[in-house]
């Protein structure tokens, strides 16, 4: 079971959403908060990212930007040029494209061109894979370093400027794919001597076993002593590690993700609310409904008639 790709999934509300963007300068486009995470890679130019705190980030061809929780910034092409709402137009009159296009033509200056979109991610209970990443990961373009990103950047590059038979499906799971890929890098980017959080729990030789256990088989009635004997430590040394990797005791996290994986099959199933209660380790539908309540806030019936219905791919 792969930890991130699950991490990620629980999380998805949505498609993503992204638009190819062409500027001419001078020229900026502010970008409004929103829910879920925002994204930019420039395929072409060079521009600057502003953060209302007065951080100037450079970005070159090949770079990319992930913003965890949507936050308010600016692209330009100078920090000194007027500032326009991004407001793209969708590929189709319905909405019903990934895929949209914006164009600022601001006067005689160098041209860039960008793709800017945005991640449906569920904010009110990230995993904490996911929360515990910083607000901005910039990942510059570097020879050599994340291949598969690249390669991904640059098929998206080729379908952009030359689209064909099938583009709209191949440019949709490329976004889609991308966000694995940003996030694949920036835990590579971690030090090797990190001895906490996720980038270390991901390759613990310990918990790594242990999250892949309770993520394949969240019903199962795990306790910490078998999952410790499990990976071969004793119940304290194993809570101990876990605790300190992952940033809160083995149990607790179990109770997370079933309540995450309870969450998701409401969304995204017709079983019954005792049947999802059972696939997540509750022998009664009661029992499984207190539960959930405490989590969500919400008793699982009423959290599957307004939790938004995610759009189909």
């Amino acid at each position: 079971m792969d930890i991130l790709t699950e991490a990620v999934a629980s999380m998805r509300t949505d498609r993503a959403r992204a638009a190819r963007t062409e500027c001419r300068g001078p020229w900026g486009l502010r970008f409004h908060e929103e829910a879920g995470s925002g994204f930019h890679i420039v395929l072409s130019g060079s521009c600057w990212l502003l953060t209302p705190d007065g951080g100037a980030t450079a970005l070159g061809v090949g770079d990319v930007v992930f913003l965890r929780r949507g936050a308010e910034h600016v692209l330009t092409d100078d920090p000194g040029s007027p500032v326009r709402d991004f407001r793209p137009e969708p590929a189709a009159p319905d909405d019903s494209t990934v895929l949209g296009h914006f164009e600022l033509d601001g006067g005689a200056g160098p041209r860039a061109t960008l793709l800017c979109g945005s991640y449906h991610l569920d904010r009110t209970r990230q995993h904490p894979l996911v929360a515990s990443l910083p607000e901005l990961i910039h990942l510059p373009a570097q020879p050599g370093r994340h291949p598969a990103l690249r390669a991904a950047i640059e098929l998206l590059g080729a379908e952009l400027s030359s689209p064909g038979p099938g583009s709209d499906g191949v440019v949709t799971e490329l976004i889609d794919l991308l966000l694995l890929y940003i996030l694949r890098a920036w835990l590579a980017e971690q030090p090797d001597c990190a001895t906490a959080g996720w980038s270390a729990a991901l390759t613990d030789p310990a918990i790594a076993p242990a999250l892949r256990a309770i993520h394949a088989d969240p019903g199962y009635a795990w306790t910490v002593e078998g999952l410790g004997e499990r990976v071969g430590l004793s119940r304290a040394a194993f809570a101990r590690r876990f605790t300190g990797l992952v940033g809160e005791p083995p149990l607790a996290y179990l109770t997370r993700w079933r309540m995450t994986t309870a969450a998701r099959l409401l969304r995204q199933s017709d079983l019954g609310i005792g049947a999802v209660g059972a696939r997540v380790g509750y022998g009664s539908e009661f029992a499984f409904a207190k539960a959930f309540k405490r989590a969500y806030g919400l008793p699982p019936g009423q959290y599957r008639r307004e939790a938004p219905e995610p759009s189909a791919a």
